[in-house]
């Protein structure tokens, strides 16, 4: 006998994307399950655990000392020549969190909400009915189990098979992709309330190594690369070979850093995070956009429901909705990804030397002019993405 279930909106996935999107249907007074194929919500950590303040302003959440290991007050930008740009607040500004403890701590915001929760539950299937998604056929400790559902929203990561299985496209090239491994390390001597970002062809190339302090000498240290050669890996232990450090865990996957996918809805079917592409095409941040989009697909989810209408055509609400708030940014950000894709380490020092000798707050016009007129490769691309 296959147990069957019902419920008005199914959550696939409880990291942020998911325990989010669950979090804003229930707080809608609609009946929400979130899955969750892991054993454990948190774990492995996917990303280098930085936040701005923004991300607790949207999810209406007072940050928990729980889970907070420091606060960042800006960055240090280190370019191929070893210079070094100091970048004090603005978006530089936040906390890096304990993401196994944060990301638990969303979920049971969740389940306060009154989001029920199955864990070690692998979603093999989606129930679709006259081309309509309306339920998902899933694993639980060796039991297959229906679920029915009017909403399905699918916060399934970069691998997303939900969005697939509805016939959305999902497909991302491996140049789409950012190749990344992380160290989290204990004896790294940073100073704690700043970030730290290196550059270069042999540092990383189409990358970056980052240091996320943690505070007591603990940091995640790790490389995001896009290139066909060498692994990430190999990258960061060249790079953490210098530091007299000892690593303590080692995360390793892939982050979408081509923009959101074409089309994130379709009948019965909301997509979100990762498995939506929403991560900002330059830094492979993912936090703050996949809450804002997260928060909206559990609002528009729960209100389809009461309006008795999940088609695509009410739903396409939800993709409206996230354009407006991020849209803009994501895809001037990948302009901004396809421009520093062509940089040369020489193009970077040069463009790091302008910076160091201005105020970046303000830049003249033409200060900037004859900068860029006395790099013409940098001309050449400014053209092209302007």
């Amino acid at each position: 006998m296959m147990t069957k279930l019902k419920y008005d909106v199914v959550v696939v996935g409880a990291r942020v994307g998911g325990s989010t999107s669950a979090l804003f249907a229930s707080k809608s007074d609609v009946d929400v399950l979130m899955l969750e194929k892991r054993q454990e919500i948190g774990s492995p950590v996917q990303c280098a655990e930085g936040v701005t303040y923004n991300t607790f302003e949207t999810l209406k959440i007072k940050p928990n000392e729980k889970y907070i290991r420091s606060k960042i007050k800006g960055a240090n930008i280190h370019a191929p020549d070893g210079r070094c740009i100091n970048y004090e607040g603005g978006v530089a500004e936040g906390l890096v969190l304990d993401r196994k403890v944060f990301d638990k701590e969303l979920a049971s915001e969740a389940a306060k909400s009154g989001s029920d929760i199955m864990v070690k539950t692998a979603v093999k299937d989606l129930i679709i009915k006259d081309h309509k998604v309306c339920g998902v056929i899933a694993k639980h400790l060796g039991e297959t189990i229906e679920v029915k559902a009017d909403v399905v929203i699918a916060a399934d990561g970069i691998e997303s098979n939900m969005a697939r299985m509805a016939g959305l496209k999902t497909i991302q090239s491996p140049q789409q992709i950012c190749s990344c491994a992380q160290y989290e390390m204990v004896g790294v001597d940073v100073d704690p309330n700043y970030l730290e970002f290196y550059f270069g062809e042999n540092v990383a190339p189409k990358g970056y190594v980052w240091i996320f302090p943690k505070g007591d000498g603990v940091a995640n240290v790790g490389v995001g690369i896009r290139s066909p050669g060498k692994t990430p890996l190999y990258y960061l232990d060249k790079f953490v070979s210098k530091l007299d450090a000892t690593p303590v865990e080692l995360n390793i996957g892939g982050v979408p850093v081509s923009g959101p996918i074409e089309k994130t809805y379709t009948d019965g079917l909301l997509v979100v995070g990762d498995a939506a592409g929403h991560v900002d095409p330059i830094t492979g941040g993912g936090i703050h956009p996949t809450i804002t989009c997260a928060r909206i697909a559990g609002e528009v989810a729960a209100e389809s429901v009461k309006n008795e209408d999940c088609s695509s055509n009410y739903l396409k609400n939800y993709e409206k909705l996230w354009k407006k708030e991020v849209g803009k940014g994501l895809s001037q950000s990948a302009k901004y990804r396809k421009m520093a894709d062509k940089l040369s380490d020489k193009d970077m020092n040069s463009l790091a030397e302008f910076i160091e000798n201005q105020d970046i707050e303000s830049i003249s016009k033409i200060a900037a002019l004859k900068f860029v007129g006395k790099n013409p490769n940098l001309m050449k691309l400014l053209t092209e993405i302007l």
